[in-house]
């Protein structure tokens, strides 16, 4: 059972591969090979503007690349000894909307460790996630039993998964304290410059920053650069993505309002006409706006990195190494292994 559930995903894992080449582009193979999934995709993309096709893409694209009969099996030896003998229990998941399949690697998880998906969607991605068990169903039909899907009130369930803001998160944990839980809140990614990075360096930099506009938890929010660091050389960092963020009309929306924000509070801050660099000490920030801290000491950073570390997501640099830390560019191609919040998904759910 483990081996053909593996193969399903690495099936699904291939079509997802074939679906990041083709939809964003002028190639049809998608379309005919797959249309009730081509057409979910955009549906995704009507009902949601911030899926466009670009992210979308991307996002097929990063879970391909880990999707495959080698990485899953590399990433489940130290799990498949337990998984043989796991009694398949209901587990709900209650899933965010922020940026396109944001929930699957808990589908994931769960449906390789052997249990019951019980996905309770949200309201910004109704489609994605329901067009991907469909297709998993369409490799092996044994999945059908096992996969549900809805917007109500969860009922019947024997633990949960849910990821949400930090007010909501409160409410998750009393709700659902009595059941065996993984309850998520609000963090982001940073980034840590030394000032050596090359302009591509920085290009790849803003990858982190402006992927899914910014509204990934993995999504560099923050970044740390030494004394005497030019703060308008961030700028270079989202140079790639000048054209996306400029058509786009919500993203624009809410840079003007921002700035608006910023002139009438008289808050210091750098703006190129699409994007905004503020120095401060909050980890979050809003869509259009990149905030920045100086550092003197490396080492006193990382000590405050890890004091704060419940705030943070990852840490992309090439400073230095840790369980969180991925090279410039790749906050959002998580491995298999790397779990949100620093949870071992799999190991609660083998302990049902």
């Amino acid at each position: 059972m483990l081996n053909s559930r593996i193969e399903a995903f690495a099936k699904l894992g291939e079509i997802m591969r074939l679906a990041s080449e083709s939809y964003n582009s002028k190639n049809d193979i998608l379309k005919e090979q797959y249309p009730a999934f081509y057409e979910s995709l955009q549906a995704a993309g009507y009902g949601n503007p911030w899926f466009t096709p670009s992210n979308i893409a991307f996002a097929l694209k990063s879970w391909s690349e880990v999707l495959t009969e080698v990485s899953i099996n590399n990433w489940i030896e130290e799990y498949s000894d337990r998984i043989l003998d796991t009694e398949p229990k209901r587990v709900a998941v209650i899933m965010a909307g922020n940026i396109p399949f944001v929930g699957f690697h808990d589908f994931f998880c769960t449906l390789v460790a052997g249990h019951r998906f019980i996905g309770k969607l949200s309201s910004d991605d109704k489609i994605l996630l329901p067009a991907i068990a469909e297709l998993l169903i369409s490799i092996d039909i044994s999945f059908k039993d096992v996969i549900n899907f809805t917007e109500n009130k969860i009922e019947n369930f024997d633990a949960i998964i849910a990821t949400g803001s930090n007010n909501t998160a409160r409410y998750f944990e009393y709700y659902f304290s009595k059941y065996p839980h993984i309850i998520r809140k609000s963090r982001n990614g940073v980034a840590v410059l030394d000032g050596s990075e090359t302009d591509e360096e920085l290009e790849m930099l803003g990858t982190d920053i402006c992927s899914y506009f910014g509204l990934g938890c993995r999504n560099v929010s923050k970044v740390f650069i030494p004394q005497g660091f030019p703060v308008e050389k961030l700028f270079t960092s989202i140079q790639p993505y000048v054209k996306a963020l400029y058509d786009h009309y919500k993203y624009m929306n809410n840079y003007s309002y921002y700035r608006s924000i910023y002139l009438l509070n008289n808050t210091i801050h750098l703006d190129n006409g699409l994007f905004i660099i503020t120095e401060s000490e909050q980890y979050s920030s809003p869509i259009p706006v990149l905030n920045y801290e100086r550092y003197t000491n490396i080492d006193a950073l990382k000590e405050k990195l890890m004091l704060n570390s419940e705030s943070i997501q990852c840490i992309a640099t090439h400073i230095f190494t840790a369980d969180t830390v991925v090279p410039l560019g790749r906050t959002q191609h998580p491995g298999l292994g790397e779990y949100a919040d620093g949870v071992d998904t799999m190991k609660f759910l083998l302990d049902l």
